[in-house]
């Protein structure tokens, strides 16, 4: 009797020191976890991430991102995105600046310029690049850029260029209208600068940084934050626990991870190249640099006849290359009729009982603007956010319109973004119910363009995810998708922005979102392809132009 009533005690004695030591754990656990489950977390000396709080969270190359966990068909769909840009740059060792690339001693010559020219006939275009010795190059890898254009028509359209990867060139055109069409080629970076880019991108992904700011009473501290963090101190993990979007900030000295109160941009890294690697990042002799024509540079097109004419909508109905093209400043897609939306009573009867969802960067920020300040009845509700950040809110209620802008979360270059309004577009999509008068406006590319593309493609892959889920519930919802597009460039935005960069990024949301029940607005084309300066942020007959596209989806011609 006395030895079964000593085990019990002992048994009892046992329970309670395991209880006490469970309830240690749990108060360790929460005085670190808050409402965002974020958490302290180590980077070992392989720079792979070791917590017991996240698992099978995908890692960008230097995060370990290769042990994200992905499905056969998911794996199978970003081997083929990163394998359909593979840049062919031949790697033939370090290259004096002398015998790289040279815009304004190359040239080039259209080849059939002695032919006759109808609206619809193919025009093509043999470039030959040289060095500053005017040496011929023997290899490619050169990023250009061309299109066609009609100055006093305010005319112009994108063409395809191939590199045959032996210093020549051959560029593909579409004559798309009538009167003299002038050929326009220019260098975007050489060979030579395009591999100090892919050079960046693999491993320097880091040179965007990022802070948060932590607060506590009169206690406050700012730390790091990005997608990962190098070496062995303790992190904040902010990776969102549906899309498992990683996020991470190196953890305050005094504060926990709960009192973080904002996210901003840190600034950009310096001394990224060295003095060789300078040389090929100059402007005015080898970043956006025109290549002259060695003979006539323009073709005189000739109209159709009317049953050639009826034949050519046939096959500008079919065409895919180029999207569009400009006439008399007016964007004209070939797949579909576009309207113009020229009075701002047409943009009220379009958007009238509908509520319109913008999330992105600031590049659909200026569809806001713009819808705000053409419409005078669209009236923006002050919402106390910083400016240009946002979130946003316009109202129209004699008309029952209601227009919303969201940027996405990070990374994000952003002045200050409280921390309650960092929120992915995946999980603001999933809260959308949807339906015919619900309009839905993406545009994410780039502020992930310092990035792995493997990166955007996970960001893109949850995006797609809940648009799909999207258009299930509510098919009649109309999910418009805008592009990315090219931008003014100089030595340190080539480094963080270029247009090389971005294009990667356009070529990925494409093939991503294909097939998928989205409408595209083609700010790509619809940038190269005008005649004004690149802007990050274009001027306001080509955000005039998106925005009649944008709604001539939401509101499309009776036919």
């Amino acid at each position: 009797m006395w030895i079964n009533f000593f085990n019990l005690r002992l048994f009892c004695c046992l329970l309670a020191v395991l209880m006490v030591v469970v309830l240690v754990i749990n108060v360790t656990q929460v005085e670190y976890l808050d409402h965002e489950t974020a958490s302290a977390t180590f980077i070992d000396s392989s720079g792979h991430f070791v917590s017991s709080q996240v698992t099978g969270v995908s890692r960008n190359p230097y995060c370990g991102y290769e042990h994200q966990t992905l499905s056969s068909q998911e794996r199978l769909e970003e081997d083929s995105l990163l394998a359909a840009f593979q840049w062919q740059v031949p790697d033939v060792g370090p290259v004096p600046f002398l015998k790289s690339t040279d815009p304004s001693s190359s040239y080039f010559v259209i080849l059939n310029s002695a032919a006759l020219f109808k609206v619809g006939s193919q025009l093509e275009v043999l470039v030959h690049v040289q060095d500053f010795q005017r040496k011929p190059k023997k290899y490619g890898g050169d990023y250009l850029q061309a299109r066609i254009h009609s100055p006093k028509l305010q005319a112009g359209a994108v063409g395809r260029v191939v590199d045959y990867q032996n210093g020549f060139y051959k560029v593909f055109f579409t004559l798309l209208w009538p009167g003299k069409v002038k050929v326009a080629i220019s260098l975007v970076h050489p060979s030579e600068g395009i591999r100090v880019l892919q050079h960046l991108q693999e491993g320097k992904p880091d040179r965007v940084y990022f802070k948060s700011l932590f607060r506590s009473g009169r206690i406050s501290e700012t730390t790091e934050c990005n997608v990962c963090l190098p070496g062995g101190l303790p992190l904040c993990n902010f990776t969102d626990l549906y899309t498992g979007e990683p996020w991470f900030c190196f953890k305050p000295k005094k504060l926990p991870c709960s009192s973080r109160i904002n996210h901003f941009k840190g600034g950009y890294l310096k001394g990224l190249l060295t003095a060789a690697e300078t040389a090929f990042f100059q402007s005015g002799v080898n970043i956006k640099m025109p290549i002259n024509s060695s003979g006539p540079d323009w073709v005189t097109v000739i109209p159709r006849s009317i049953k050639e004419a009826n034949n050519l909508e046939l096959f500008q109905g079919s065409g895919t290359f180029p999207s569009g093209y400009y006439y008399k400043d007016q964007w004209r897609p070939r797949k579909f009729k576009m309207r113009q939306f020229n009075d701002p009573d047409n943009i009220t009867e379009c958007l009238q009982r509908k509520v319109v969802y913008l999330f992105g960067d600031s590049t659909i920020r200026q569809w806001f603007e713009y819808l705000t300040t053409f419409v005078p009845d669209l009236v923006e509700f002050n919402l106390g956010s910083p400016k240009n950040v946002g979130p946003f809110l316009a109202v129209d209620q004699k008309h029952n319109i209601l227009l919303k802008y969201r940027c996405h979360g990070p990374p994000i270059r952003f002045t200050t973004v409280f921390s309650n309004d960092l929120r992915y577009v995946a999980n603001e999509l999933n809260g959308i119910v949807g339906g015919k008068n619900t309009v839905v406006a993406i545009a994410v590319w780039s502020h992930f363009s310092t990035f792995p593309l493997e990166v955007y493609i996970r960001r893109l892959r949850n995006i797609r995810r809940a648009v799909v889920q999207l258009l299930d519930r509510s098919p009649k919802t109309v999910v418009v998708i805008r592009t990315a597009n090219a931008q003014e460039l100089g030595p340190e935005v080539s480094l963080f922005n270029s247009d090389w960069y971005n294009f990667q990024l356009d070529t990925v949301l494409r093939k991503m979102f294909s097939g998928v029940g989205v409408y595209l607005v083609d700010a790509w084309e619809m940038t190269l392809a005008h005649y004004l300066p690149h802007k990050l942020h274009p001027d306001e007959v080509i955000v005039k132009n998106q925005l009649d596209m944008f709604l001539s989806f939401v509101c499309p011609l009776e036919t």
